[in-house]
């Protein structure tokens, strides 16, 4: 179903199996019609017939013009909503979903440059969504280089009858059948309301730690976007995600007992042992606290059970949520870099899922998982080099700019960004202090400089997800873990990326 066939495949494989072919072999085709790329797109999964052209126009124009294209498509009436759909179905589409991460960071950014979009100022708002139409196209140009990948149309003699389409699902996912999953998540998209669709898919989405998380990722991002564009272009996305999630190494998972695998396995059972009224408790500044420490050492298995006990003795279910925003944070600050920034996002999409599920089951496996999932990033990390003795809860108030406004101690935190991100970190503890300078400010200023000198899609991904991530942190704790954010953020010092100033030249045209 979703294996490509393009001209070049076509080329190599002609030339490779059949190299003593001659090219009077090939004589016949001269006398068929000429098939040229728009009508070779016949085969690609059929959209909405009006959002169809302006996915189209996404697809095929030029980056070097297609923000252009877009502005003119704007002015003359094409609305956010319609932009945002277009975007992520042609991502959809048109970037394969393996591995989950890459280049299909150019589906995966969108509800990232969405969220950025909702925090910006009224003229900042369109910047994000323009900043991921052009990365688009550098991830549709690395499809193409390889194998050019597209969703092709599902196989509608095989699509199970509504009756059946949960169960048909439900088998195929847990036997890590491909083809069966596709055609049954058609169906059930088909037949079933939105909130039964997703419950299966949150599971789905955190079973595994394969993808250094993002698979949790994709599902939380994949929801929240059609809550923006609407449930009507589910099919491809969905479609999609089930591709997504089935992705692994080796033999078929259901078969064996992988390490990735293991955590949810036993943590099914985990979840039995919590008490029933474990979403009321104390908050328990000490809990958290413990937790945290554990952390820094356990086991997946034994960093659940602790959760087990602690939320057996009637803490608040916020305080170890604490301790796992805490401890992503915590992970980034120790390594910088690729998989510590994941920690963070990570942790983000697993408390999406815990706030949107209505299923308490579901709810205690995000929360179980979440507490697997950072010691399998840290042991990552650990293979990646040494990671720093630095603590959250022992980071130290810095100074910022003596005597001077909110506006000189902004500007001196973000400086100090690009300079010496530790010293940051203090800094932005101490800026949280000074009069009329509120986290909200902060944020606003972060954002801005991810506009003007973002160039990855994790600098919208992770700003989006570690901003978010405050206000779910309780008060005590939040400003450390957005001191630690500071480790990724973009600071002032860095070159802008001048595709700020074209996309707006673009819209300010008339």
């Amino acid at each position: 179903m979703f294996r490509p066939i393009t001209r070049r495949g076509f080329v190599a494989g002609t030339v490779t199996a059949g190299a003593a072919a001659t090219l009077a072999e090939f004589a016949f085709l001269q006398s068929l019609p000429r098939v040229d790329a728009k009508d070779a797109k016949a085969q690609l999964v059929p959209l909405e017939a009006d959002i169809e052209p302006l996915v189209r126009l996404i697809e095929d124009t030029d980056r070097s013009k297609l923000l252009e294209s877009i502005a003119d498509r704007i002015h003359a009436g094409t609305s956010y909503q319609q932009l945002l759909g277009a975007l992520f179905l042609a991502g959809v589409r048109g970037i394969q979903p393996r591995p989950v991460g890459f280049k299909f960071h150019a589906v995966l950014v969108v509800n990232s440059a969405y969220l950025a979009s909702l925090a910006a100022t009224d003229n900042d708002r369109w910047l994000p969504l323009f900043w991921a139409l052009d990365n688009f196209k550098g991830s549709q140009a690395a499809n193409e280089q390889q194998g050019d990948w597209h969703m092709a149309p599902v196989n509608e003699a095989k699509v199970p009858r509504a009756h059946q389409a949960r169960q048909r699902f439900v088998e195929a996912m847990d036997d890590w059948n491909e083809e069966a999953a596709d055609v049954a998540v058609a169906s059930l998209v088909r037949s079933a309301g939105a909130a039964e669709v997703i419950e299966l898919f949150w599971r789905y989405g955190a079973r595994d730690f394969r993808s250094i998380g993002h698979k949790a990722i994709y599902v939380a991002n994949a929801w929240r976007a059609l809550q923006a564009i609407g449930w009507r272009h589910a099919e491809p996305i969905m479609r999609s995600l089930a591709y997504a999630l089935l992705a692994h190494e080796g033999d078929n998972p259901a078969k064996r007992d992988a390490e990735p695998d293991v955590p949810f396995r036993d943590n099914r059972k985990r979840a039995r042992r919590i008490r029933g009224d474990w979403q009321r408790g104390t908050i328990n500044s000490d809990a958290t606290t413990d937790i945290l420490s554990n952390q820094r050492k356990a086991s997946p298995s034994e960093a659940c059970d602790q959760l087990v006990d602690i939320l057996n003795k009637k803490v608040d279910p916020a305080s170890v949520w604490d301790a796992m925003f805490l401890t992503a944070g915590e992970l980034l600050m120790r390594q910088p870099g690729i998989v510590g920034l994941h920690c963070v996002t990570t942790v983000n999409a697993l408390h999406y899922a815990y706030q949107a599920t209505g299923n308490d089951e579901t709810r205690r496996l995000m929360l179980l998982q979440a507490a697997a999932f950072l010691p399998m990033f840290r042991k990552a990390m650990e293979g990646r080099g040494t990671l720093s003795d630095l603590r959250v809860d022992r980071l130290e108030k810095g100074e910022v700019a003596k005597d001077g406004t909110k506006e000189d101690a902004i500007k001196d935190l973000f400086r100090e960004v690009s300079r010496e991100r530790l010293s940051a970190a203090k800094k932005t503890l101490a800026a949280l202090t000074v009069p009329g300078l509120t986290a909200d400010v902060l944020m606003k200023e972060a954002r801005r400089l991810v506009f003007a000198k973002g160039n990855d899609a994790h600098d919208y991904k992770f700003s989006s997800a570690a901003l978010e991530d405050y206000y779910h942190v309780t008060p005590g704790w939040r400003e450390r873990f957005l001191a630690t954010s500071m480790f990724n953020l973009r600071g002032s010092g860095g070159r802008d990326t001048g595709l700020l100033e074209r996309t707006r030249a673009a819209l300010s045209k008339s």
